[in-house]
């Protein structure tokens, strides 16, 4: 086949230039694979020099027929893209078919988000007075003062948290670690969970002891079980929403930029690689960013 050559290439430079992992060069080489089996079933013979703009189209045309989703079809482009670049590059061609090329245009997925009220409500529905309480109140609280991810949260360890600088070391995606501040509302309620709770278990799993918060046999919480707790939080509270963990992560964020926070503060403290994941959250409030509009642009206010 005469595109194995340029797709073996193509796999030691996103190893060795790009460093990618192995699923993210697995999945480069699927997308290119993908164009090459549609060529065989079209029955186009083609080096990848001589294939043209046109023919990419109907690929992604061909792909939209067999019902793929946007989001795939343009996840394949984009892997398209990167090995017609890496052909410029290596002078193995000199054209780029698929420069101009646009991807099928995604629908922005708007996240559920709480109110402030709706927050303090489902905090409010905590019950104090059972074993559970000091923890849940300080792990919500925790969630929604840093904008955690679930897994982040039952990983916090004891020793990344410090409450006399006022700030969580948290470990995120592919491990990369973070700095977030942590409020003082938050640092009083996990005062209160290690002084009542955690330093009374009776006993503590030793692959968990630097753990922050545990279950009552000593162990971290999984995954499963902070979704329980917020969702039976949340009917406690009377809100008729789909509530979970992201519920308070995205509503963090929200907040934070409807009080007029920095995106690219916010974006470091939700860990997020690439700014424009986090402008989703502008988007979130049309209304509020309207009346901003019309309250504080100076062409817009009333004479």
């Amino acid at each position: 086949m005469v595109w194995i050559p340029y797709i073996k290439g193509f796999e030691a430079y996103l190893l060795m230039e790009k460093s990618l992992s192995k699923n993210s060069i697995e999945a480069y080489l699927r997308d290119v694979e993908k164009l090459v089996e549609y060529f065989g079933v079209k029955g186009i013979d083609l080096m990848p020099e001589k294939v043209k703009g046109r023919q990419i189209e109907e690929f992604l045309s061909y792909l939209s027929d067999l019902g793929l989703s946007e989001k795939s079809s343009a996840r394949m482009l984009s892997g398209i893209k990167a090995f017609y670049k890496y052909l410029m590059m290596e002078d193995a061609i000199s054209d780029d078919p698929t420069d101009g090329i646009a991807g099928p245009k995604l629908s922005r997925y708007l996240p559920d988000v709480l109110s402030i009220e709706e927050v303090e409500a489902i905090i409010a529905a905590i019950d104090m007075s059972e074993p559970t309480g000091p923890r849940n109140r300080a792990m919500l609280e925790t969630l929604y003062a840093c904008g955690l991810r679930v897994s982040e949260l039952v990983n916090l360890r004891r020793s990344h948290y410090f409450p006399d600088q006022g700030f969580l070391r948290v470990v995120g995606k592919n491990n990369k670690e973070r700095l977030i501040p942590i409020g003082n509302t938050a640092i009083k309620h996990i005062e209160i969970y290690l002084d009542t709770v955690r330093r009374h278990l009776p006993a503590i799993a030793p692959k968990d002891e630097d753990i922050l918060f545990l279950n009552r046999r000593g162990s971290r919480l999984s995954r499963v079980m902070i979704f329980h707790i917020i969702k039976d939080l949340t009917a406690k509270a009377g809100i008729h929403k789909s509530v979970s963990p992201h519920t308070f992560r995205h509503s963090f964020a929200t907040h934070l930029v409807e009080m007029g926070a920095d995106l690219r503060a916010v974006q470091e403290m939700l860990g997020h690689e690439s700014i424009l994941t986090t402008e989703i959250y502008t988007h979130v409030n049309a209304e509020y960013l309207r009346q901003t509009i019309l309250d504080y642009h100076p062409l817009s206010r009333k004479k």
